[in-house]
């Protein structure tokens, strides 16, 4: 399996990393067995969260560490955002991985700019990260983050932290676009670690696996981190990356273009607006911001009950609605501005109905009385 290099840390990890989530969902016997699989055909890391199962990922990743910790580069994460609180979990976390050390240690959730400041501020979790490094409990320092990156960058920016985690997706490409447009670049200026989470877009993608997997296999990050809970899963996963060749731009471009999941209702945010070049970039914004607000899931299409489930599980997934709704009453032109400035739309090039795409947006972020 391919290596990279994870940033300024220097460890060496496979382009495929095991996320111990989805270890909460089977037995023991079972977790055990995938994981001994999965390091037998090249793969190095193991990441899970104190939180996943209260202690339960952790406890069955932990029967296998502790005969082969020298093989693995072990990652945990904590969500306390006090130091005395963290350390303690830090501590809880070794006990159940059955190992003395992790090689990363991620402040977990880091999404809210309150989050971001209780870690930084005294007595905050970063402290005790920072103790814990000293006293050789953990190698690395890293932070993990969900939604609409602002905070994240913010982060990255005090270089306080060797490794980042968040999504990468050709879905959330379109719904979060500073993520591949301006959390990317910075990452790799500060050579921080890169680590992809939720390539599949939370399950959304799982129609198009193969192509989701080398869509960010593509991009310029160091590691893909998955959950896998069948073997029938885990072989397909390995497989990908040990066969996949890196797209190519046209190959991007058609992907854009052609997935299902996109269609012709996501805006793919791109040059060719379809109201006027005065007014292209206003209507841009309305929809960048109806992606942050539901990741643009509701579309008003009928659909079979088990995709309207997953798309309605999955819309709020990142909690980004209260900062869409703000950003949505700031605008100088909204949906409805442009509804009533614009008789007709020149034809989007993906095939977006612009007019009942601001209708939407209009029902979803304006003043429409109607329950969401």
């Amino acid at each position: 399996m391919e290596k990279r290099i994870l940033g300024k840390t220097g460890l060496e990890v496979s382009l495929l990393g095991y996320g111990g989530f989805h270890l909460i969902e089977i037995p023991a016997d079972e977790a055990r067995e995938l994981l001994n699989y999965y390091l037998d055909n090249g793969g190095n890391y193991i990441e899970t969260a104190a939180s996943y199962g209260d202690g339960e990922s952790e406890k069955k990743i932990g029967s296998l560490v502790v005969n082969k910790r020298e093989e693995i580069i072990l990652a945990s994460k904590t969500g306390i955002r006090d130091a005395a609180g963290a350390m303690a979990e830090i501590d809880r976390s070794l006990k159940n991985l059955q190992t003395d050390y992790l090689d990363i240690i991620f402040m977990h959730g880091v999404t809210k700019e309150e989050d971001l400041e209780q870690i930084l501020s005294p007595g905050g979790a970063f402290e005790a990260a920072k103790k814990a490094k000293r006293m050789g409990k953990v190698k690395h320092i890293g932070i993990t983050s969900h939604g609409q990156p602002d905070t994240l960058i913010e982060a990255l920016k005090t270089d306080n932290f060797e490794v980042m985690m968040t999504h990468f997706n050709y879905f959330d490409r379109f719904n979060f676009p500073k993520l591949e447009n301006e959390l990317l670049t910075l990452i790799q200026e500060k050579n921080i670690g890169t680590i992809c989470m939720k390539p599949l877009a939370d399950g959304f993608l799982w129609r198009s696996v193969e192509k989701a997997f080398r869509y960010v296999f593509s991009l310029p990050i160091d590691m893909v981190v998955t959950g896998m809970n069948t073997m029938d899963m885990l072989k397909k996963d390995i497989q990908i990356v040990t066969e996949y060749n890196p797209m190519t731009d046209s190959e991007k471009e058609s992907l854009f273009a052609n997935a299902e999941e996109l269609g012709n209702y996501i805006c793919r945010q791109c040059e060719c607006c379809a109201v006027s070049d005065e007014m292209g970039g206003d209507l841009k914004e309305v929809f960048k911001i109806e992606g942050y607000y539901d990741r643009q899931m509701y579309d008003g299409k009928p659909r079979n009950p088990a995709d309207y489930a997953l798309r309605d599980r999955l819309r709020h997934w990142f909690g980004n609605k209260e900062m869409a709704e703000r950003l949505y009453r700031g605008l100088s032109l909204d949906a409805v501005d442009l509804l009533k400035k614009v008789d007709s739309f020149k034809p989007c090039p993906y095939g977006l109905p612009i007019k009942d795409k601001l209708e939407m947006v209009d029902y979803k972020l304006g003043d429409s009385i109607v329950l969401q």
